[in-house]
């Protein structure tokens, strides 16, 4: 059977290179000039089921959590299955073997954090927008292990080009392993394709949320539980991206952000944009079209996958067709606003190695992603399972997943684009990667980081607050005539916690870098 050559090739590292520009500047697909940049191809992936025979020396076993997105549940008898498949297919490749252990995306934070604080991880799945066990989460408590000395001439170093790992740096060194996929931040207006025949929608005429209204009435009066499904997600800075820069890259800290037009920080709580969205969460809930299982987060990562909902959110994609396979049904998606280009956005999934890790377990994880990140039948089997039970080949080579699968990981949180053999029903190709990031604008907060040290305690306790005002304002749990003064008791409750001190230090801090 014929598999694919699936290069993706992401012509970024000309962009990655770059200094700060201005907000909103287009970002380049190549440079003209004499600057080197990287190859517009990307290695070819392995598909040699032999390999190099690892080197003499003793097997170190790590210990590897994932988050597991597309189930509600996870059978570990199936994850420890595939384990043994894996351990069985590298043994004669490198001296690394793997104790696997998958958790449901509901409970990932929690029991990824318990085993991170008892020393039971080696490598676990993050992302810069993860809660509580985030790439910001890991690295200011000094969780993560510094890669940098350990990545140069190793096949994971060199399965991406040199300025996937300089855009990707915490304070000038690797700390994360980014998953080699679109390194760009935008969001689309998600809708049910069948809803969208039924009543003969045209979703082209959609650039805002209150232009949502219409079809919202119609999921309403066809008994839809969630016509506007948010996914327990607090929405103000995804919906605003042209707006503002929400450089924290966090929704608990979304009360600050940088302001496009003016390349300030500002107080978001206190823009007009906030107070019109929060309005319109809220007119939309007394309306029937959110529903208060989002301010209680009832949903779950699984709703989705229902006829329950009729528009939702999802994070643009080269392929956005990747939904129809993760939600089990089609879906069309309208542009919510533009792309941009930050730091953020290229660690929008990826792996740490642990710093509880010693040395040998650091080496035996970077020799384990680089093989996971060349090697394309690693990469199937990591990422959809065991052929001929989880998943099967087309007779294009596409996979063409199990629907009763019970081990079921997507592209994106497993491994690089260029390894992993894309799904039938969401084909793509090289070109869609290299247009779609280099048709991205350049964030005017690109490379920043903010360092919550010497305000850190201000910082978290604003973060709660968030939780106690600020989720309820943007997932429709607030009266509509109440929205104002709840706006204004959350400031000033974030005030009381010292969030001045904390805006002081962000514009301080911003100040100087730019």
């Amino acid at each position: 059977m014929r598999k694919l050559n699936k290069v993706v090739a992401l012509a970024l590292a000309a962009v990655m290179g770059l200094s700060l520009v201005a907000c909103g500047e287009t970002a380049p697909a190549a440079s003209t000039d004499n600057t080197p940049v990287a190859s517009t191809e990307a290695p070819a992936a392995s598909t040699d089921n032999g390999g190099d025979v690892a080197a003499s020396g003793d097997v170190v076993t790590i210990n590897v959590y994932r988050n597991t997105f597309n189930l509600g549940a996870v059978d570990s008898a199936r994850t420890a299955e595939i384990q043994d498949a894996i351990n069985a297919y590298i043994a004669d490749k490198i001296n690394v073997q793997i104790a696997l252990t998958d958790v449901v995306s509901g409970e990932y934070t929690d029991k990824a954090n318990l085993a991170l604080n008892n020393n039971e991880i080696n490598l676990l799945w993050t992302a810069s927008w993860e809660s509580t066990i985030g790439t910001k989460d890991l690295y200011a408590a000094n969780a993560a292990y510094d890669i940098t000395d350990l990545l140069p001439g190793t096949a994971l170093y060199d399965s991406m080009d040199a300025g996937q790992w300089e855009a990707s740096k915490y304070g000038g060194r690797n700390y994360f392993i980014p998953v080699y996929k679109d390194n760009v931040e935008g969001y689309d207006f998600m809708f049910r394709e069948d809803l969208v025949n039924q009543h003969g929608w045209d979703i082209t005429t959609v650039k805002t949320l209150a232009d949502l209204k219409p079809m919202l009435e119609d999921a309403k009066n066809d008994g839809l539980k969630y016509p506007l499904l948010l996914q327990k997600t607090a929405m103000f800075y995804r919906w605003y991206i042209d707006s503002y820069d929400f450089f924290t890259g966090d929704a608990t800290s979304n009360w600050v952000a940088v302001d496009r037009k003016t390349n300030e920080v500002v107080d978001s709580i206190l823009t007009p944009e906030y107070l019109e969205f929060c309005t319109l969460m809220a007119e939309y809930a007394e309306a029937g079209y959110i529903s208060e299982d989002e301010v209680n987060k009832v949903t779950t990562d699984t709703t989705t996958q229902s006829q329950d909902w009729a528009i939702s959110w999802w994070t643009d994609l080269p392929n956005n067709g990747e939904a129809n396979g993760r939600y089990g049904q089609n879906v069309v998606m309208q542009p919510a606003g533009n792309r941009y280009l930050h730091t953020d956005s290229m660690l929008g999934s990826c792996y740490c190695v642990t710093a509880n890790s010693t040395e040998e377990q650091a080496k035996a994880a970077i020799d384990f992603m680089g093989l996971l990140y060349t090697d394309s039948k690693l990469a199937d089997m990591y990422t959809y399972g065991i052929e001929g039970k989880d998943f099967n080949y087309d007779a294009d080579g596409y996979v063409e997943k199990v629907t009763d699968a019970s081990y079921n990981h997507s592209m994106w949180e497993s491994a690089s684009a260029t390894v992993v053999t894309c799904e039938s029903s969401s084909v793509y190709t090289p070109q869609m990667y290299i247009d779609f990031n280099s048709s991205a604008l350049i964030s005017c907060a690109n490379g920043f980081h903010f360092d919550k040290t010497p305000v850190e305690a201000a910082y978290t306790a604003c973060q709660a607050i968030f939780d106690e005002y600020g989720f309820p304002l943007e997932t429709g749990g607030v009266a509509a005539s109440d929205v104002a003064a709840t706006i204004e008791a959350y400031q000033a409750a974030l005030d009381a916690a010292g969030y001045q001190d904390v805006l002081a230090e962000f514009q301080s801090q911003y100040d100087a870098w730019k």
